[in-house]
């Protein structure tokens, strides 16, 4: 049935079967949603039984909007809000959203502003007509998330437009016959950098992941040249988690013909959006040619299709996915893949961590369904087994200790997403119990953006963090140990100052302002560097890493310059945000249902077959490791 067709059947059900059809002003698409528009605020403040049949007999999402018709004048909406909510709720601001009829109102105590039972927000929508939603106002502002989130706002007629076109190609007649399934690895094989893979059936083909790798010049972008696909005709993108190895490419798609949607998470998007703009504000430093600009940035975010964990979501004709929790990131997610009517099921597993932490809980690995399994082998390699967390933390505070006992700096380079706030978290648990001596602790780069993304989501932080957030007031990312670093005068008197640790990216030392201090701080042997995380071959950090006495860095006017390197250097196993061998063999045995195949990626040549290897003895299962631009049939 094509999608216009389909429109047509469910106007006709929601008219003959519904007890509320004369409520109903529209229907319509929008991305995988059928929108209904109410003339009848009573139909959107139902307990939604009858939404939820009518749902399960269309077999769609659906989501109620009021009728642009009804809705009370912005200016004069927000000040009956205003007059409703309590002071003590804190509103910082009220946002409305015509194109939706929704009313985004940011508080600091949202519980009050949503009432007992949700009564206030009730009372708010009698009033105003306008479907109020409530935010926790962020403890430190996003200019990332803010931005986003007018953008939205300010584009809303333009975005429906996007979302009705998506909608339409979801839902159209489905045209090709067969019942194969395949993937082609265009990135992310035998390698770590630039994932990639066309997921792909007789009808759809999805793009899962599309990255960068930013310790390599000439292996920096995926084979989108491969003959497998052309860019116009993708139905989706999904994207795991915010890392350029995973999302840094996706705006190149816009640029060369791509208009349908990206899938991620939420907190996804934003860090996304973050990390997509300083790659190419880095490019930009640094005079190299730019596969995308600011301005696809924008385009992928108003074609992002935001996706909760849990979410069963149609993307095209044959395909449903399901987001669950990856324990890697913020927002990080396991991508279970649905095709057709029960015909055949993956699950791509992204960067996994399967075991706890001081920001997550462990990677998900019960699915309805599962034939075959795309497995990260990061740190696949017989020998690739970290320590347990808790020694981890004692040997990274020991050394940060002894150095600034001894008048030293400590220099951690650091991922701007995820082992920043690790390492931020740990440092101030320390202070508190009285571990640390409280030396002050510098954030240089996207650190601080990227910790108030994280604030603003708490909801996908572990149990004992978020209670402790939201619950027993205590925010550990507002300590006052946390001084952050936004200017060159700053950054000198980091350098030049009392001791203290120093987080500062790029995590591999490709870049970004760790190099600074690097090139100052690394001569005076009473200093230290501590890895805290992966180092790809080619990388400065692995350099560095292996021993190099004598670094070439660029200097002033781009001349090359060698610095001595005579500081301590040291690399903490432990912290990493991906799962050691022993993880990564314990997720494949405790994976529900066995899958009937693993494919090891996202690791160097060895960690691949090894992996594969080692899975294949243990489990009896076909394992692969393939190479770039191979093509596997899955069905």
């Amino acid at each position: 049935m094509a999608a216009e067709e389909l429109l047509t059947e469910i106007k006709r059900v929601i008219r003959e079967e519904t007890p509320f059809a004369s409520s109903i002003s529209d229907i319509d698409f929008e991305g995988p949603r059928v929108v209904l528009y109410c003339k009848n605020l009573d139909l959107l403040m139902e307990n939604g039984d009858v939404i939820k049949e009518l749902a399960h007999k269309i077999r769609k999402r659906i989501t109620l909007r009021p009728d642009p018709l009804i809705l009370t004048e912005p200016e004069e909406a927000e000040k009956k809000i205003r007059a409703l909510v309590p002071q003590e709720a804190g509103v910082t601001d009220v946002i409305f959203s015509p194109d939706v009829g929704e009313v985004v109102i940011e508080a600091e105590k949202p519980g009050i502003a949503i009432g007992k039972g949700g009564a206030l927000l009730r009372e708010i929508m009698k009033k105003v007509c306008w479907t109020p939603r409530v935010m926790r106002v962020p403890p430190i502002r996003s200019d990332i998330v803010r931005g986003i989130r007018y953008s939205i706002i300010q584009a809303g007629a333009e975005r429906r437009d996007i979302l009705h076109k998506i909608g339409r190609r979801i839902h159209r007649e489905p045209k090709a016959k067969g019942d194969w399934v395949r993937t082609a690895i265009f990135g992310g094989a035998r390698e770590v950098g630039r994932s990639s893979f066309l997921l792909q059936t007789p009808e759809s083909k999805i793009l899962l992941d599309c990255g960068v790798n930013v310790a390599s010049e000439d292996r920096a972008f995926p084979h989108l040249e491969a003959p497998e696909l052309r860019i116009p005709e993708l139905d989706a993108v999904i994207i795991t988690h915010a890392h350029l190895d995973h999302m840094g490419f996706v705006p190149f798609l816009y640029k060369y013909g791509f208009e349908g949607p990206v899938y991620c998470t939420p907190s996804t998007r934003d860090l996304a959006a973050l990390l997509q703009l300083d790659y190419v504000d880095v490019a930009e430093r640094e005079d190299k040619p730019l596969p995308y600009n600011k301005r696809d940035i924008k385009t992928f975010v108003q074609h992002t299709i935001p996706l909760d964990y849990g979410d069963v979501t149609d993307i095209s004709p044959d395909v449903r996915i399901t987001f669950h929790n990856a324990g890697h990131i913020l927002g990080s997610a396991i991508v279970h893949i649905h095709i057709g009517e029960g015909l055949y099921n993956v699950v791509y597993t992204g960067d996994i961590k399967f075991d706890r932490t001081r920001l997550f809980s462990p990677a998900v690995c019960t699915f309805p369904r599962l034939e075959t399994l795309i497995l990260e082998s990061t740190y696949g390699g017989a020998e690739d087994i970290q320590p347990y967390r808790t020694d981890a933390e004692k040997e990274f505070i020991r050394i940060m200790t002894e150095t600034v006992r001894r008048g030293g700096k400590v220099i951690v380079p650091v991922f701007a997403v995820g082992r920043s706030q690790e390492i931020m978290i740990l440092l101030e648990d320390c202070r508190r119990r009285g571990i640390f001596d409280g030396a002050t602790v510098y954030l240089d780069g996207m650190i601080w953006e990227a910790t108030a993304i994280h604030t603003t989501y708490p909801e996908y932080l572990c149990p004992d963090l978020r209670d402790l957030i939201l619950h027993q007031g205590v925010n550990p990312f507002l300590s006052e140990m946390f001084v952050r670093v936004a200017n060159p005068d700053q950054r000198k008197q980091a350098i030049e100052g009392e001791p203290s640790v120093i987080l500062a990216t790029a995590g591999m030392m490709t870049g970004g302002p760790v190099l600074e201090y690097f090139k100052a701080l690394a001569p005076d042997p009473r200093n230290s560097l501590v890895f805290v995380g992966y180092q790809s071959e080619g990388s400065l950090g692995r350099r560095v890493q292996k021993g190099w006495r004598e670094v070439p860095l660029r200097g002033a006017g781009g001349r090359a310059e060698e610095v001595k390197v005579n500081m301590d250097i040291r690399t903490v196993d432990g912290f990493s945000g991906h799962s050691d061998r022993a993880q990564l063999l314990n997720y494949v045995r405790r994976a529900t249902p066995k899958p009937q195949r693993v494919i090891c990626c996202h690791g160097e040549d060895t960690k691949c077959t090894n992996l594969a290897s080692a899975v294949h003895k243990l489990f009896k299962v076909e394992t692969r490791a393939p190479h770039n631009l191979e093509v596997i049939r899955l069905r």
